[in-house]
Protein backbone atom coordinates (compact mmCIF):
# COMPACT_ATOMS: atom_id res chain seq x y z
CA UNK A 1 0.00 0.00 0.00
CA UNK A 2 0.99 3.40 -0.23
CA UNK A 3 3.01 5.28 2.29
CA UNK A 4 1.59 7.32 4.77
CA UNK A 5 2.36 9.85 7.59
CA UNK A 6 3.41 6.92 9.79
CA UNK A 7 4.21 3.46 8.96
CA UNK A 8 1.52 0.08 10.65
CA UNK A 9 3.13 -2.64 9.27
CA UNK A 10 3.59 -5.10 11.91
CA UNK A 11 1.89 -2.99 15.06
CA UNK A 12 -1.07 -3.88 16.86
CA UNK A 13 -4.20 -1.89 15.31
CA UNK A 14 -7.23 -1.56 17.70
CA UNK A 15 -10.65 -0.79 16.29
CA UNK A 16 -13.31 0.27 18.49
CA UNK A 17 -16.85 0.00 16.98
CA UNK A 18 -15.77 -2.66 14.38
CA UNK A 19 -19.35 -4.20 13.96
CA UNK A 20 -20.69 0.13 12.88
CA UNK A 21 -20.29 1.49 9.29
CA UNK A 22 -17.09 3.41 9.83
CA UNK A 23 -15.45 0.45 11.87
CA UNK A 24 -15.96 -2.27 9.47
CA UNK A 25 -14.64 -0.28 6.62
CA UNK A 26 -11.67 1.00 8.91
CA UNK A 27 -11.62 -3.27 9.76
CA UNK A 28 -11.64 -3.81 5.63
CA UNK A 29 -8.69 -1.24 4.72
CA UNK A 30 -6.37 -2.53 7.68
CA UNK A 31 -7.11 -6.09 6.41
CA UNK A 32 -5.03 -5.03 3.70
CA UNK A 33 -2.31 -4.14 5.62
CA UNK A 34 0.38 -5.83 7.86
CA UNK A 35 -0.84 -5.26 11.21
CA UNK A 36 -2.20 -7.45 13.79
CA UNK A 37 -5.67 -6.16 14.08
CA UNK A 38 -7.51 -6.40 17.64
CA UNK A 39 -10.95 -6.17 17.77
CA UNK A 40 -13.76 -6.57 21.12
CA UNK A 41 -17.03 -7.29 21.44
CA UNK A 42 -19.03 -4.73 23.50
CA UNK A 43 -20.18 -7.23 25.85
CA UNK A 44 -16.52 -7.71 26.87
CA UNK A 45 -15.54 -4.53 27.78
CA UNK A 46 -17.14 -1.62 28.83
CA UNK A 47 -15.09 1.54 26.95
CA UNK A 48 -17.57 4.55 29.08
Amino acid sequence: MASGPFELKGKSVYVAGHRGMVGSAIVRRLVREDVNLVTVDRREVDLC
